[in-house]
């Protein structure tokens, strides 16, 4: 493991409600909207940005210079990344280790996806599937079934720990019915709906113990952060209250666990297991200081292995933790304030950069309706089958507690006139104009996007 050059920290971040996809919206608006905003949060100018990475799994290649020639044409490298559902905070990884071993002091990275209506679907029929060999293991254990894909691979993990360590149905839908409760207080989120315990329970069932009120949505939607070294940092000590350390992190791919016949295996316990003991471990953090945790539950049952693989609880008992209110306000950790995938929805390429908005938000003590207090860390894990999971601790610049910060001040310091964290909300002609690039702007390559991005504020 190379050790960490120099410390990266998390400027600035915005993003764009997430809606069904309908196609009404087109991703160079959603990653216009997106990435203006961060902008803006970061109080930069796009001719600031020495790296740009692009965040997305669905549509032709180099759709990141698309929405980043918005900005401006500056000449920098930008990388288009492809990484399942783990895509964004693939692109914040690559952008902190740039970052870190001095190849850029400010990078700005993009996540984007329009998507289809309906469950995820394999484009290309004329080739090996990335996830055939998982397929295989998972038809030989426990037979395939006419629900999708995915929700029969985490429901499968589901079963596996229901009959390994006595979790049960409603311990499951208790997930989601904690999700939803939560999404109430995101403006950002794709549905905001309380459900009852018994209205998850009694929802569609998609396959065991899944209900459909138990699986996120598909959904079009962007989000990003801007991302800048100690010098950078230092250069603007004003925008120190708000810069978000990193202070740890990793990226990790599966282990030969993956083909072990396990079904909790085959959802990539093992790595994210690996990740997050990485990353704790460079943030020298023990999992129960964690008290804000964004966690990539695709699936109830995803996040229900996932409490274990993190930490969070011991092997085989996170049920217990979820029985007791372990896992919202006044328990033992708040996972998914944002209402997480299930409610929020999750546009591929934008989760992993919209959870890294979401601790940020805590961390500065801006989340006013659903903070937690008394928070120094946060903990976010973003995962994708196939696979690939990153997990990263953040820390305040000052190591110290988050401080509620009144919305009329974030309103004030930001220059948004409202405060991001509480209100979805979108920004001026003025703003548009003070972030793109001074020196090699063209409108040629804007074309219509900032109408149509203000028309729908």
């Amino acid at each position: 493991m190379v050790n960490q050059k120099q410390p990266v920290y998390v400027l600035g971040v915005g993003m764009t409600k997430f809606i069904k996809p309908r196609g009404k919206v087109d991703y160079p608006e959603l990653g216009f909207e997106a990435g203006v905003k961060a902008m803006i949060d970061a109080q930069i100018n796009y001719d600031d940005v020495d790296q740009g990475v692009a965040c997305y799994c669905y549509g032709d290649s180099t759709c990141g210079q698309r929405v980043f020639y918005q900005f401006g044409m500056t000449g920098i490298p930008i990388y288009n990344v492809n990484n399942n559902c783990s895509t964004g905070s693939t692109g914040l990884y690559m952008g902190r280790n740039m970052i870190a071993h001095g190849a850029a002091d400010c990078v700005l990275v993009v996540g984007f996806e329009k998507m289809f209506p309906g469950s995820l679907q394999t484009f290309f029929q004329d080739r090996a599937n990335p996830t055939g060999t998982s397929g295989l293991v998972m038809k030989e254990t426990r037979g395939v079934t006419k629900a999708p894909g995915a929700a029969q691979m985490f429901g499968n993990a589901g079963r596996e720990h229901m009959e390994k360590y006595g979790s049960k149905l409603e311990d499951f839908a208790e997930i989601a019915r904690v999700n939803h409760a939560h999404s109430k207080n995101n403006p950002y989120s794709q549905f905001q709906d309380e459900y009852t315990l018994d209205q998850i329970m009694n929802a569609p069932m998609i396959h065991e113990p899944l209900t459909k009120l138990q699986c996120c949505p598909t959904s079009d939607g962007s989000a990003a952060t801007v991302l800048c070294s100690q010098a950078f940092l230092d250069a603007r000590p004003e925008l120190k209250d708000r810069a978000i350390l990193i202070a740890g992190q990793c990226l990790a791919t599966d282990k030969p666990a993956l083909f072990n016949r396990s079904a909790i295996e085959l959802v990539g316990y093992s790595m994210s297991e690996l990740a997050a003991k990485t990353a704790l471990t460079e943030a020298k953090v023990h999992p129960d200081q964690v008290k804000v945790c964004e966690l990539h539950d695709c699936f109830s049952a995803n996040e229900m292995v996932t409490i274990e693989a993190l930490g969070l609880a011991p092997k085989g008992k996170a049920h217990e933790l979820i029985r007791k209110g372990g896992i919202t306000y006044g328990g033992k950790v708040v996972i998914n304030p944002s209402g997480g995938l299930i409610s929020k929805g999750h546009p591929l390429g934008a989760t992993g950069l919209a959870q890294c908005a979401e601790l940020v938000w805590h961390l500065r003590g801006w989340a006013n309706n659903r903070s937690v207090k008394d928070t120094t860390v946060a903990l976010q894990h973003n995962l994708g089958l196939g696979g690939a999971v990153v997990c990263t601790v953040y820390k305040r610049a000052d190591g110290k507690a988050a401080q509620a910060v009144s919305d009329e001040e974030v309103g004030k310091k930001t220059g948004f006139g409202y405060n991001p964290a509480v209100e979805a909300k979108g920004f001026t002609k003025a703003q548009v104009d003070a972030v793109r690039s001074r020196k090699a702007r063209s409108e040629w390559a804007l074309q219509d996007t900032e109408q149509k991005v203000e028309a729908r504020f």
